[in-house]
């Protein structure tokens, strides 16, 4: 039954064990620098909920072509992958285990790059489902407000940023507001990206915040993070209550009519 699985029969799960990626997302990368050359001005690359590692693999190869690490003797850092998960590690990249929505870790990259700011920014994360619609939605933005953070105080002006996002409603409201910060900002599926699937990528152009925005003011997008903590405090106590409902009355909600006879 193995060899018959979905994962099995996909051509970029096979490719990505041939090619000694962790993941077969490295694709999904690989495939959107082919259309808008996010790497061509890179040589300073900041990789947000990074684990298991497949784009920070990307990157490393990509930086590794241009020459960036010849003679650097692991000095000059120029790749910084950031997760909550400790990954193993990855050549020529600086793993970070902290998290994005906080202040604490925008510091520390400022203090890894001393002082040179990113031309590339990538996030492949996504916050775990919970089930619950609209909780999951509320906390992938404010995971992409965070991302949005991190640009706004690490990238240089003219530089990319490329982040997964989920089908929905509230996808024009990202657009908009990336919009704000970016010249050109697009949402693209990678053929690597399986059909089936919601996600779909925001690849925003040109790093370019409005004249009268300042830094300082990015510091507000940090309050949310109590907010983040006491509904996921609440969730996951309506996780555990459901659990135990369903142990009573799973048949009468679910409607299931598997427990009816044929002769019925």
């Amino acid at each position: 039954m193995g060899k018959f699985t979905k994962d099995k029969r996909d051509i970029y799960y096979r490719k990505a064990k041939e090619d000694c990626f962790r993941a077969r997302s490295a694709y999904k990368l690989l495939q959107i620098d082919e259309v808008f050359g996010i790497f061509e001005n890179a040589e300073r690359v900041i990789d947000l909920c990074a684990a298991p590692g497949s784009w920070s693999q990307v990157v490393s190869k990509k930086l590794t072509e241009k020459g960036l690490f010849k003679d650097s003797n692991g000095e000059d850092v120029r790749i910084i992958s950031i997760d909550l998960q400790e990954m193993a590690p990855i050549d020529n990249v600086v793993q970070l285990q902290g998290d994005i929505t906080k202040k604490e870790t925008v510091d520390e990259i400022l203090h890894k790059f001393k002082g040179n700011k990113a031309n590339l920014v990538i996030d492949d994360g996504a916050p775990d489902v919970t089930g619950f619609h609209d909780i999951d939605q509320y906390l992938q933005s404010q995971l992409m407000v965070a991302a949005l953070n991190i640009c706004n105080e690490t990238l240089k002006k003219g530089g990319h940023f490329v982040a997964k996002i989920f089908k929905g409603t509230d996808i024009k409201f990202l657009y908009s507001q990336f919009k704000l910060f970016f010249k050109s900002v697009y949402v693209v599926k990678p053929k690597s990206s399986r059909a089936s699937s919601v996600e779909n990528f925001l690849v925003c152009l040109q790093y370019d915040p409005p004249q009268s925005f300042e830094n300082s003011t990015t510091k507000s997008l940090y309050t949310f993070q109590p907010e983040i903590e006491k509904i996921q405090e609440v969730n996951e106590q309506i996780s555990k209550q459901t659990k135990e409902d369903q142990k009573y009355y799973k048949f009468v909600t679910c409607g299931d009519l598997s427990g009816f006879d044929e002769a019925d």
